[in-house]
C-alpha cells in the first residue's frame, strides 16, 4: 500500500497502474536494436553533418575553439566546518567513578541476588518469529498534536530563500535538493548518477541555465597514501558542465525557484527575472535516467562547457526528435527534444562550439542523457524519450520475518511509455524477480555508490527476506538470536557495576546542553537499568536505578532541560532553542543537523522505560517521544512534519547534514548512530503496540545492513567503492560527492573507526558482519595496536572486540584493575560486561 498523505504531484499526468514495456532487456542485443538506423524523419529533411552557423540538425567536426573547454572540473580537498565541532575526544564531560569490585565474581563465584528476576526467553519480547503489517507507512496512532509545553516559534534563523509556498506546509531539510534553497543556490545537486546544478554565466558556456554533469570513475580524484596503504579520500570533480539546458531569455537576471519539495523529488523552475512566469521547469527525481526540461514558449538554447564535437539529428521517434552529441571529452550523449502538440518540430542550429539554439516561443520537453553504450544502449533510450519521472511515491508491507517496499514512480509527458531509471546497488540486489526482469544494459558509475544499473519501469520492489524480527532489548547474534540470560558469574559482576554505577550523578549526566549528549546520558543509564534487571538478575537495584532514571526523562518530557526544544513552525520540526543564537549550537540541532543521532538516543531510552515499567506508557509521555520520532522518522506527509527526514529511502541510510549548505551534499558520519536510531524506534513501536513502525524499524535496520555494507563498511571482497580506499575498512565520513576518511573532530585512527561503531549495542551485531571487524582487527588493533586508543575510544574498541571475541573482550572489562577512564559519556561498564558475557555464553 501507498503511504498516507500522497498527494497528486502537480506535474503528473494520469497513468496505468500497470508497467508495460518493449521487449529490451539483456537476453539478447537484437532484442535493443529493432532497427539498423533510426526512423527518418518525416516532417523535416533528412538528419545530415553540418559547420557552425547552420540550421536544423548539424553535426560539428573538430574545430579550433575560441577558448578551452572544461572537461575536468575542480575538487575540494579539505573538509567543510560542521558545526560545534569538538577538538579533542568529546567524552571528557563525565567525572569517571572508582571501578566496581568485580574480582570476586571470578571462579564461577555467584553470590545471592535478591529478588531474583528471569525474563522468559520464550515470552515478550524475546520471543517474536513474525512480524505483520499490511502498510508500514500508516502513521503513528494516538495523539498526533504538538506537546503543549513545546511552544511554537518562528521565523526560523534559515530564511526561506526561493521556495514557493514556503510555511505553509512542512519542508524537507535533510534531502538531497537542499543546496536549491541554501548559501548562493548554485550548489550542486545528486541525483545519482547525475549531478546537476545552477550555471550562472560561467566561461566557457557563460550560460544560464541547468548544467548537468556525470563523473566516470576514471576522473576520481584521490588522496594521500594512508598507513594502510590506501587513500585518504576519493572525490569527484565538480563544475564540469557537460551540457546546460537554458533558454537565450535567460541571463544574469534569472531567477531560479523550487517548488513541490517532495522525499526524492522537487521540481525547479527558471525565469528571466523575479516575479517573472517560469520559462523551464526541472522535475528533479533521484535516480532519473534523464535530465528534462518542460519548456514554455521560450528558445531552448542547449550549451556546453565541454564544447560540441559532433551534433547529429534529428531523427523523429514518433512525436519525439532526437540527436546525437559527442562531446570534445569524447563521451556521448542524447537530446530528445517533444514539441507541444501546438509547436512543431524543434530546428536546432549551432550557434558555437559551447551552442546549440532551438525555436523561438517554443513548448515542449527536452530531455538528455549520456550513452555508454552505443547503438544499443540509445535503443533503450529511445524507447522512454518523451516520458519522464516527477515524483516518487513509496510502499511497503511486512509479513513473517520478511519485508518489501517498493517505488512507484509519478510520470508525465508520453506516459503510455515506461520510464527510464538508474538503480543503486543495493536496489538491484534486492530487487523482485518482476523488477529484475526490467534490467537493461545501460551502466553509469555514481560518485560514492558505485555503479548505477538502467531499468525501464514504472515501479519498483525491493524484498529483504531475512529481517531480525526477533531482535530486542538482549544482546543478539547472527547465529543465535536473542541472547537474554548469561552465567551467575557473569550476572555477578554485571551486578557489582550496575552498584557503582548507579551511584553517579544521573541529572548531572544527562540535562546538559545538549540533546546528543543528554540523549547519550539517558541512553547509558537505561541500558545499565535494563541489565541489571534482565541480565543481571537484581530487579531491586534496577527498579532503583528506574526510579532516577524516569525523573530525568521527566525534565525532557516536561521540555526543562537547559536548552529547550521549540516547534520550528516554519520549516516543521522540533528544535533545540540553543542554535537561533548560535547556529553551530548543539552539532547544528536547531538547523536539523543529526536529528536522527540526537532522538534516537532518547527514543531508545523510552522504549526501555516503558519496557520495564509499562505503567510510565501514560499519554503525555507517549506523545512527547512519538512527537520525537515523527520529527526524523514521520512515516506519512503530515501537516506537522515531512515524510522521513532524516532516513533517504533511495540512498538506503541516513543523511546527517541539514540547514546548510554544502560544496560536496549531505554526509554521514557515523553509520551505527544511524542504525542505532532505527533501532530505537523498532524498539519503542514494540513496546506501545505500533506493529507497523516496529516493521517500519527493522526493515529500515535490514535497508542500513545491506547499504552500510555496500557502501560504508568495506571488507576486502568489496566491489562496489575503489580499490583504492577499500583498506581504510570504512569510508570516514560519506558525501553525496566524495568519501573522506576523516571525522569532523580528529585525524586519529581510532576516531575515524570507532566513529561507525559506536555506541557498540544490540544491532552491532547484525551490522558489523564478523568478516568485516576481523579484517578491520588485523588492520588497525592487532598486535597491541588497540591500545594506542585514548579515552573511551578504547572502550568502544574494546567492546567492539566482542563481535568476534567475546571471550577476550570480556576479560577486559572484567580486569580488577579496569581503568573507568576508557568508558565514554555514553557507556558503561555494565553493559560491556553484560553484552561481551551473553556473546561469549560466559
Amino acid at each position: 500500500m501507498q503511504f498516507q498523505g500522497a498527494a497528486a504531484h502537480p506535474l503528473a499526468q494520469p497513468q496505468l497502474l500497470e508497467d508495460s514495456f518493449p521487449s529490451l532487456y539483456t537476453a539478447s542485443s537484437a532484442d535493443l536494436t529493432p532497427t539498423s538506423t533510426p526512423t527518418t524523419p518525416t516532417s523535416i529533411a533528412a538528419p545530415f553533418e553540418l559547420s557552425i552557423g547552420a540550421t536544423a540538425s548539424p553535426i560539428l567536426q573538430s574545430i579550433a575553439p575560441p577558448l578551452e573547454p572544461q572537461p575536468t572540473g575542480i575538487v575540494h580537498t579539505t573538509l567543510e566546518l560542521y558545526p560545534q565541532v569538538t577538538t579533542g575526544v568529546p567524552w571528557h564531560r563525565i567525572s569517571p567513578t572508582p571501578a566496581p569490585n568485580v574480582a570476586a565474581c571470578r571462579n564461577n563465584y555467584s553470590r545471592p541476588l535478591t529478588p531474583v528476576y528471569q525474563p522468559n526467553p520464550n515470552a515478550y519480547p524475546y520471543k517474536f518469529n513474525s512480524m505483520d503489517s499490511a502498510n508500514i507507512f500508516a502513521a503513528v496512532p494516538g495523539d498526533a498534536s504538538i506537546p503543549s509545553q513545546i511552544a511554537p516559534r518562528s521565523p526560523h534563523p534559515q530564511p526561506f530563500l526561493g521556495i514557493e509556498g514556503a510555511g505553509t506546509t512542512p519542508l524537507q531539510t535533510n534531502k538531497f535538493y537542499a543546496n536549491l534553497f541554501l548559501g548562493q543556490r548554485n550548489q550542486s545537486v545528486w541525483t545519482h548518477p547525475y549531478s546537476v546544478s545552477k550555471s550562472i554565466g560561467q566561461s566557457p558556456a557563460g550560460s544560464w541555465g541547468l548544467a548537468v554533469s556525470h563523473i566516470d570513475r576514471s576522473q576520481l580524484a584521490f588522496g594521500p597514501a594512508t598507513d594502510q596503504d590506501s587513500a585518504r579520500f576519493f572525490i569527484s570533480p565538480i563544475g564540469i558542465q557537460s551540457l546546460i539546458l537554458s533558454a537565450t531569455e535567460l541571463g544574469p537576471n534569472s531567477n531560479m525557484t523550487v517548488d513541490t519539495l517532495e522525499d526524492m523529488s522537487v521540481n525547479l523552475n527558471l525565469a528571466p527575472s523575479v516575479g517573472a512566469q517560469p520559462i523551464i521547469t526541472f522535475p528533479v527525481v533521484q535516480g532519473m535516467g534523464f535530465v528534462t526540461g518542460i519548456y514554455k514558449n521560450a528558445q531552448p538554447s542547449i550549451d556546453s562547457g565541454v564544447f560540441y564535437r559532433n551534433v547529429s539529428g534529428p531523427f523523429q521517434l514518433g512525436s519525439t526528435y532526437k540527436y546525437s552529441i559527442l562531446l570534445e571529452d569524447g563521451k556521448n550523449w542524447v537530446l530528445y527534444a517533444t514539441p507541444d502538440s501546438a509547436n512543431g518540430a524543434p530546428v536546432f542550429s549551432l550557434d558555437s562550439n559551447t551552442t546549440l539554439t532551438g525555436p523561438a516561443n517554443w513548448s515542449g520537453t527536452i530531455m538528455v542523457s549520456k550513452n555508454t553504450a552505443g547503438a544499443d544502449g540509445e535503443a533503450v533510450l529511445d524507447r522512454s524519450a518523451g516520458v519522464y519521472p516527477v515524483s516518487v511515491d513509496i510502499f511497503g508491507s511486512a509479513s513473517g520475518a520478511a519485508a518489501q517496499y517498493g517505488f512507484r514512480f509519478g510520470k508525465a509527458g508520453e506516459v503510455q511509455k515506461t520510464l527510464f531509471h538508474y538503480a543503486l546497488p543495493h536496489h538491484v540486489q534486492s530487487f523482485d524477480a518482476n523488477t529484475a526482469a526490467r534490467q537493461t544494459l545501460l551502466t553509469l558509475n555514481t560518485t560514492t555508490k558505485g555503479i548505477a544499473t538502467g531499468f525501464t519501469a514504472d515501479s519498483w520492489t525491493m524484498v529483504e527476506p531475512n529481517l531480525p524480527v526477533d531482535m530486542s532489548f538482549a544482546p543478539w547474534s547472527l547465529d543465535r538470536g536473542n541472547l537474554p540470560t548469561i552465567s551467575a558469574t557473569a550476572q555477578c559482576a554485571v551486578v557489582a557495576a550496575a552498584e557503582a554505577e548507579l551511584q553517579q550523578d544521573i541529572p548531572a549526566q544527562t540535562n546538559l546542553d545538549s540533546m546528543y549528549f543528554s540523549g547519550k546520558g539517558l541512553a547509558k543509564f537505561a541500558t545499565i537499568v535494563y541489565a541489571a534487571r534482565d541480565l543481571g538478575g537484581n530487579a531491586e537495584l534496577a527498579n532503583q536505578g528506574l526510579k532516577e532514571l524516569k525523573a530525568a526523562f521527566d525534565v525532557f518530557v516536561n521540555n526543562q532541560q537547559r536548552n529547550p526544544l521549540v516547534y520550528d513552525s516554519s520549516w516543521k520540526g522540533v528544535v533545540s532553542s540553543a542554535g537561533y543564537g548560535d547556529p553551530n549550537a548543539d552539532f547544528g540541532n536547531s538547523y536539523y543537523n543529526d536529528h536522527h543521532f540526537h532522538y534516537g538516543y532518547h527514543v531508545y531510552t523510552a522504549a526501555v522505560i516503558g519496557y520495564l515499567d509499562p505503567s510510565w506508557l501514560t499519554e503525555k509521555n507517549v506523545n512527547y517521544v512519538n512527537t520525537l520520532a515523527r520529527d526524523f522518522a514521520n512515516p506519512i506527509r503530515s501537516s506537522q512534519f515531512p515524510f522521513s527526514r532524516a532516513f533517504d529511502w533511495f540512498n538506503g541510510h541516513s543523511w546527517a547534514k541539514g540547514l546548510f549548505e554544502s560544496a560536496d551534499g549531505k554526509d554521514q558520519e557515523s553509520s551505527s548512530e544511524d542504525s542505532f536510531a532505527s533501532y530505537g524506534l523498532k524498539l519503542w513501536g514494540k513496546v506501545i503496540g505500533d506493529a507497523n513502525m516496529e516493521a517500519r524499524a527493522t526493515l529500515m535496520l535490514a535497508i542500513q545492513n545491506r547499504s552500510f555494507n555496500n557502501y560504508f563498511l568495506m571488507q576486502s571482497s568489496n566491489t562496489i567503492q575503489p580499490r583504492q580506499i577499500i583498506n581504510n575498512k570504512v569510508t570516514g565520513i560519506l558525501f553525496e560527492n566524495k568519501v573522506d576518511w576523516a571525522t569532523y573532530f580528529s585525524d586519529a585512527w581510532w576516531c575515524k573507526q570507532g566513529i561507525h561503531m559506536i555506541p557498540v549495542h544490540v544491532p552491532s551485531a547484525y551490522i558489523r558482519k564478523p568478516s568485516f571487524v576481523r579484517e578491520e582487527y588485523d588492520t588497525f588493533m592487532s598486535n597491541g595496536r588497540i591500545a594506542q586508543a585514548e579515552g573511551g575510544w578504547r572502550g568502544i574498541l574494546e567492546s567492539n572486540l566482542a563481535l568476534v571475541d567475546p571471550g577476550t573482550a570480556y576479560n577486559f572489562f572484567a580486569d580488577p584493575n579496569f581503568n573507568m577512564t576508557l568508558l565514554d559519556g555514553g557507556a558503561s561498564l555494565t553493559w560491556y560486561l553484560a553484552y561481551s558475557a551473553a556473546l561469549a555464553g560466559l
